[in-house]
């Protein structure tokens, strides 16, 4: 049967990319406070916007909620696998069912992250980016920069560098690259004292919507937004016109924001 003019083949509201993307800062807290009514209203009068509305509140909850625990390798390859095959169709927006074992946890984040629309204000969010971390190393860790070892390592985004706190017992342990909306994303994890580990994101440019509701601080002459998603501490900031975002289950926010704020 012929999809109707309100929905897409699929049966799911036919919404633009625009509205799409509002609708997921909307449901995230990412949207900006003054064009809030506006979007609430478009999503209303959109056949089906309610709808979607709700099950992406209840998607970003349980992003928030989500244990920083990892999936399976299988289920890991299983999403890549799908990934590769849905960039190979139209780009369609995709519904998040999950159980309730622990590790689906983990694979709402990384389905949440595949799905959602970006390239338009309002997304990707931080919290997204933030996310990305939980998919664990998949390569070295580079080694300190030739030109300033005590300082930066060999990695950056964008001339955006990666800092090397070896002197302050973080060592840089392992390296993930991924894309969001087309963006090149990176991050280097460190460890520390005792196994502890953090993750240091930095999303390729322009500068990622600050997160609503995030606690503010000022350290060093640099604005830091701190969050939580579920046990996931997160702290988000702006370098070279960059999102820089600190993330970490396993230390204290003050720790975060002390690295976030470090000049050598």
């Amino acid at each position: 049967m012929t999809p109707s003019a309100a929905e897409d083949q699929d049966g799911r509201p036919a919404m633009g990319r625009r509205d799409l993307a509002d609708l997921s800062a909307l449901a995230d807290g990412s949207l900006p406070a003054g064009r809030r009514a506006e979007v609430e209203a478009r999503i209303a009068a959109s056949p089906g916007g309610g709808a979607l509305l709700d099950a992406e509140r209840r998607a970003v909850e349980t992003l928030r909620r989500a244990a920083p625990v990892r999936a399976p390798s299988s289920l890991r390859e299983r999403i890549a696998a799908d990934r590769a095959r849905a960039g190979r169709a139209p780009r369609q927006r995709r519904a998040v069912l999950g159980g309730a074992l622990a590790t689906a946890a983990a694979v709402i984040v990384l389905v949440l992250v595949l799905a959602l629309p970006g390239g338009v204000p309002g997304s990707p969010s931080v919290s997204q980016a933030a996310s990305l971390a939980l998919r664990g190393v998949s390569s070295p860790a580079p080694p300190p920069a030739r030109d300033a070892p005590l300082v930066k390592l060999s990695r950056d985004v964008d001339e955006v560098y990666f800092p090397n706190w070896a002197a302050l017992g973080w060592t840089a342990s392992g390296e993930r690259d991924d894309r969001i909306d087309g963006r090149l994303t990176s991050t280097i994890y460190y460890s520390g004292r005792g196994g502890a580990q953090v993750a240091y994101t930095i999303v390729g440019g322009p500068a990622l919507t600050e997160p609503g509701g995030a606690a503010l601080s000022h350290l060093n002459g640099i604005q830091l937004r701190s969050i939580a998603l579920g046990r996931r501490l997160v702290v988000t900031w702006r370098r070279g016109g960059h999102t820089c975002i600190l993330s970490s289950a396993q230390v204290p926010d003050k720790v975060l924001l002390a690295l976030a704020a470090w000049r050598p």
